[in-house]
This record gives structure tokens, C-alpha cells and sequence, in this order.
């Protein structure tokens, strides 16, 4: 009978690293969430949602592919995009090359919501994230955060540029 590998247990000092990180990734989100609901009226998903649009070309990503941007399944996505579409933000369409597809749209009146609401949800980024960190640390960070990304999604397209 094969024996199952012993467990690599973390040391002190990882573990109060790996706790640092944990409540970075819990408590970041509901910060900027709670600014761009507060600020803009929306939330932070939302948001991104909108940004990533308002930064392809045309304003126009696949759903499957913008789901993929955003880390959510299609059917999750697919429900927030609804959301938009009463908010007259986003239009969903056939896409005309493969009909099997849908595109997402960013409209001009979503268009403008990001650009009325960028500037707060910078304003919180940098508060929360750079103002506390020298450069050399943000640059470390860079560098951590596309490590750890790599390390859980090795093939992941979506990754941003190095």
C-alpha cells in the first residue's frame, strides 16, 4: 500500500505572510467595492466589467471571452450583464462573424459611467494599495502578484503583460 506524501506545513513566518495576503484579498474588494457603490453606484465587478469594455477595441469583447477577463463563469457574467443592459451600459448582440457567439457592448452612456466613475476608484487603488508602499515594493509587488497568478493559472491568457 502506497503511503500519501507528508504535508509541507508552513513555517511561522509563512503562515503570518499567508494571513497578511488572506486579508488583503478579503478585505481590498469590499474596500472598493463599498467606494464605487458609494461614489458611483456600482459595484466593483461591475465596474471592471465596464473597464475592460471601455479598453477593447470597438468597446466589443465575446461574453465567453470578457467572463474569462473577469474570472467569472459565463452564466455569472451573463447575469450581471443584464444588470447593465437596464442601466443602458452594455448591449449584448449576435456576434456577425460566428452566431454561436454573444458580444458584449459597451454603450456610450456606460462608456461615460466609467469615465465619471475612474477617478474615485484610482484615487481608492492608489490609497489603499501604493500610497503605503515604496517603489521598489510596488515593483516587488508587480512581481509577486504575477508569480502567485502564474503558479495558479499557469495557462491563464488573461494574465497582464510582463
Amino acid at each position: 500500500m502506497d503511503t500519501p506524501p507528508q504535508s509541507r506545513w508552513l513555517t511561522s513566518e509563512e503562515m503570518e505572510t499567508w494571513f497578511a495576503l488572506a486579508g488583503v484579498m478579503i478585505r481590498l474588494p469590499s474596500a472598493l467595492d463599498a467606494q464605487l457603490q458609494r461614489d458611483a453606484g456600482i459595484s466593483h465587478v461591475e465596474y471592471l466589467v465596464m473597464s475592460m469594455l471601455s479598453q477593447a477595441e470597438e468597446r466589443t469583447l465575446r461574453m465567453s471571452e470578457l467572463a474569462a477577463h473577469a474570472g467569472s463563469s459565463l452564466s455569472r457574467l451573463s447575469h450581471l450583464v443584464k444588470r447593465l443592459e437596464k442601466s443602458d451600459w452594455v448591449r449584448r448582440t449576435p456576434d456577425p462573424d460566428d452566431g454561436r457567439y454573444t458580444l458584449a457592448i459597451l454603450t456610450d452612456a456606460g462608456y461615460a459611467k466609467v469615465v465619471e466613475s475612474a477617478p474615485g476608484h484610482a484615487d481608492a487603488v492608489r490609497r489603499y494599495v501604493f500610497d503605503s508602499l515604496t517603489k521598489a515594493q510596488q515593483r516587488q509587488l508587480k512581481d509577486i502578484g504575477r508569480r502567485i497568478w502564474t503558479a495558479v493559472a499557469p495557462d491563464d491568457r488573461c494574465r497582464p503583460p510582463s
